[in-house]
């Protein structure tokens, strides 16, 4: 009878460390992704198709929406990326804009650096040059960054 109790005992005790590696709590799934959220697929909320969290005026969430990618193989240039954004931008389509636009600029970025100089900013003029057409698409200022990028375009040296 004792032995009864000590199992049943002992089976309480252990309950709750069961349950603590079942399922995740609420909202998420099993594979422990928000609803919405395709572990794999490039796909997650919040979606938006439009241009945002790109200051303080625009900034309603912690969490930036994913954006729209334009239509640019994955290892296109930057010059790809801003000929897209550029269209985008003409269309109306500022999230598509705003994603090329950092595509392109992480494209910029991209350069070796001597060891423990990785901190250096970048003195690239195409980094300043999408910096201020993402600023101007911040501001609501289409056209403008459409000029910075044909600027960009211009120089393609840069």
């Amino acid at each position: 009878m004792w032995r009864v109790v000590g199992v049943v005992v002992l089976a309480a005790l252990a309950a709750p460390a069961v349950w603590a590696q079942g399922a995740p709590p609420a909202p998420y799934s099993d594979t422990g992704a928000r609803p919405g959220n395709e572990i794999g697929t490039g796909s997650s909320l919040p979606l938006s198709d439009r241009a945002s969290n790109l200051g303080p005026d625009d900034t309603r969430s912690t969490i930036a929406p994913n954006l729209p990618s334009p239509a640019v193989g994955e290892d296109a240039p930057a010059r790809a990326y801003l000929q897209a954004a550029r269209a985008a931008l003409i269309a109306g389509r500022t999230g598509e804009a705003q994603q090329a636009l950092e595509m392109a600029e992480t494209r910029a970025l991209d350069r070796s650096v001597p060891l423990f100089q990785t901190s250096t900013p970048s003195r690239n003029p195409l980094v300043d040059q999408i910096t201020q057409a993402l600023a101007a698409l911040g501001a609501h200022d289409r056209g403008r960054a459409v000029q910075i990028i044909d600027g960009a375009l211009a120089h393609p040296g840069e």
